[in-house]
């Protein structure tokens, strides 16, 4: 008995000097502080201006037979402070960002460390090893904890197999059970009466599957990640079934850095629609030469159903020579960049070699360079797997881009395929639009000639597509990267009387939120997604949409609330623009909206589009109004719902 009494004090003891072990890290700003603790296992709170946020979350990794972070004994402690500038080659919403943040660099006895940092807007930590050349990660373990019962914002898919196209649901954390479905990231998390809000993701995403969050049942969520797959089985032409899985998430390298976890913590909304997180923490571009990469507009035929008509058609609309011809001769003319040719371009989607002989891609192709209009054409991800070559002889046939569908996974075989396009496709100067795709979580950054991802309940959805849902955008999942919503729609109804089939597609919401989506909404690579045959008639709003720019040198928002409205001002050089949007439950919105953004001493022109009298019910009601503004004007906005505000101002 005196023994074990004896080991037990010794355990409690030991146990006693590990949590004695606290490490504190501040922001910049000193007003967010990561608390880590040492004892069994690393803990950490984090502290927002005095509120604990997150409390006794904890992390750990099982690498081939041990446990990294189980009864961690720290060797070597490290701080740093950094303040430097960043310029994205594909500069989303800063044409440079401020890269300001304090580090603590924790290394560990058993080969591994964990670094921390903290920023203004958040914390964000990684693993890093240094172990033998190869190792299984047989799991890693993200915990989180929540002191009160916050509201969760969040996609809850049905598997590991999704394109993260899931619609939000909105679920206070103390009734999520373990039960449950899982989420995938990014997640929202809503502290109420703490005043913030957390956005969670993850950055440097490589060589690894990515993450998804599960209850524990007791207020709180912990990670879950695919298994890496083994052997596949055929499931038709643009995917594979998974038939054996390994026991490990990941088998890479021994020596790496590992993806970061981060917490965006924002006192006001406003600061999510602002964040650049993932930029921050992303891997450096590693492209020696970027100046073909060109982001831009791109008129696409699936959604409008490819059928153009009026006096200017005297051809039978379709998947053909003529009607891609048309739509290069509206994209030259309004100046759009691409055209993007989704399946049928090719006579099988298995032979990404062999053009559909009624379109005559070749001709195309040499129509488009004569125009200036470049080709972008669609392809599943396993005829891009099954035929690799395919970027040189894109390349050679004069193709600018790629549009990559129905990968709906992200174990670390595919997250490698996403990488190992990327970086193929560059080589031949080609930039990639991932479609059926999870979240942006860095790539995009090292290799920017991936310019878009979809992984959005986009408007593809048709009716399932609205405004109630679409409001969370801006402050989840574009907070993270670019996104591919495909934007445009001349056809605008309310919700209780929408009705669409293509070729007649038509949008949920109004006009003006229509053309509000091509300023609020990031992508390297947006789609205008319907018919030219509307677009000309409708030359005041196809003017203003081709005129808005994909990259912009400054982003400001003036006016936000998670899944209720936004309103953001964007600089491209001299010329800004404003775009604004609001949800369905509120007839009308009224907002006062000061232009102190604009310099100092001059005078400009603003060109708006407004929501008209009866938006609340016509949705294609709209106002087009002209007037002269300065720095100390106020302007009245008025959404009605499911309702939006467009504007351009340029130097007069």
């Amino acid at each position: 008995m005196k023994r074990i009494t004896l080991a037990a004090f010794c355990m409690l003891a030991l146990q006693s000097s590990y949590a004695q072990k606290v490490y504190k890290l501040l922001s910049p700003d000193q007003k967010i502080e990561m608390n880590i603790s040492l004892s069994d296992q690393i803990r950490y709170d984090i502290i927002s201006q005095g509120d604990t946020l997150l409390t006794q979350c904890n992390m750990q990794m099982t690498v081939d037979n041990a446990s990294l972070g189980k009864y961690p004994r720290v060797t070597k402690v490290s701080r740093n402070s950094v303040d430097e500038t960043l310029t994205p080659v594909v500069p989303l919403k800063f044409s440079s960002v401020a890269n300001q943040y304090n580090q603590l660099l924790l290394k560990f006895k058993g080969g591994y460390s964990v670094e921390f940092r903290a920023f203004d807007n958040g914390v964000a930590y990684r693993f890093i090893t240094n172990l033998k050349d190869s190792i299984d990660v047989k799991d890693e373990s993200f915990c989180i904890h929540f002191p009160a019962n916050y509201l969760l914002h969040m996609q809850q898919p049905g598997s590991f197999k999704t394109s993260y196209e899931e619609e939000y649901a909105h679920i206070e954390s103390e009734a999520w059970l373990s039960s449950d479905r899982m989420a995938l990231l990014p997640l929202l998390i809503d502290t109420r009466d703490k005043g913030c809000k957390i956005l969670i993701s993850e950055s440097d995403l490589s060589d690894y599957p990515a993450m998804f969050l599960k209850s524990n049942q007791s207020n709180g969520a912990h990670s879950i990640f695919p298994k890496v797959p083994l052997e596949f089985g055929e499931d038709g032409d643009r995917s594979l079934k998974i038939l054996k899985e390994a026991d490990y998430i990941a088998r890479t390298t021994g020596k790496r850095n590992f993806p970061w976890r981060y917490f965006v913590i924002a006192r006001d909304d406003r600061q999510l629609i602002e964040n650049t997180m993932t930029f921050q923490l992303a891997e450096k571009n590693v492209l020696e030469d970027v100046s073909w990469i060109k982001p831009g507009l791109a008129s696409w035929e699936w959604w409008n159903g490819a059928i153009p008509y009026g006096d200017d058609v005297d051809f039978e609309a379709g998947c053909n020579l003529n009607t891609y011809k048309y739509f290069i001769d509206f994209a030259s003319r309004f100046g759009i960049p691409y055209i993007v040719m989704d399946e049928g371009w090719a006579k099988s989607t298995r032979d990404p070699y062999t053009p559909n002989p009624s379109v005559d891609l070749h001709e195309l192709i040499r129509y488009g360079q004569e125009k200036n209009v470049g080709i972008v054409l669609w392809l599943t991800w396993l005829t891009v797997e099954n035929h690799f070559d395919l970027f040189e002889t894109f390349e050679k046939w004069g193709v600018k881009g790629l549009k990559i569908d129905f990968m709906d996974r992200s174990d670390q075989w595919m997250v490698n395929y996403y990488e190992r396009v990327a970086r193929e496709a560059a080589k031949h100067h080609l930039f990639v639009d991932f479609h059926g795709a999870f979240k942006p979580a860095g790539l995009e950054y090292q290799y920017p000639n991936v310019l878009s991802y979809e992984g959005v309940r986009g408007m593809e959805q048709m009716g399932g597509c609205r405004p109630d849902n679409s409001l969370y955008l801006p402050f989840m999942r574009n907070a993270v990267g670019p996104m591919d919503y495909t934007p445009g729609a001349m056809l605008s109804m309310q919700p209780e009387v929408y009705c669409s089939n293509r070729p007649n597609s038509a949008s949920i919401g109004t006009r003006a939120y229509q053309m509000a989506l091509f300023v609020l909404f990031e992508s390297g690579l947006q789609m205008m997604a319907d018919n030219p045959t509307l677009y000309y008639r409708n030359e005041d709003c196809t003017r203003f949409i081709t005129s808005v720019p994909q990259t912009w040198d400054e982003t400001i928002a003036l006016e936000a609330k998670v899944g209720e409205y936004a309103l953001v001002a964007k600089r491209k050089g001299d010329t800004w623009f404003i775009g604004g949007m609001a949800n369905g439950q509120q007839p009308i919105r009224t907002f006062n909206l000061k232009l102190d953004f604009l310099p100092e001493g001059k005078s400009f022109h603003m060109t708006s589009f407004e929501d008209g009298p009866n938006a609340q019910r016509q949705a294609l009601d709209y106002k087009k109004k002209e007037r002269n503004v300065q720095k100390d004007d106020t302007i009245t906005v008025r959404m009605a719902r499911n309702g939006g505000f467009a504007a351009i101002i340029k130097t007069k």
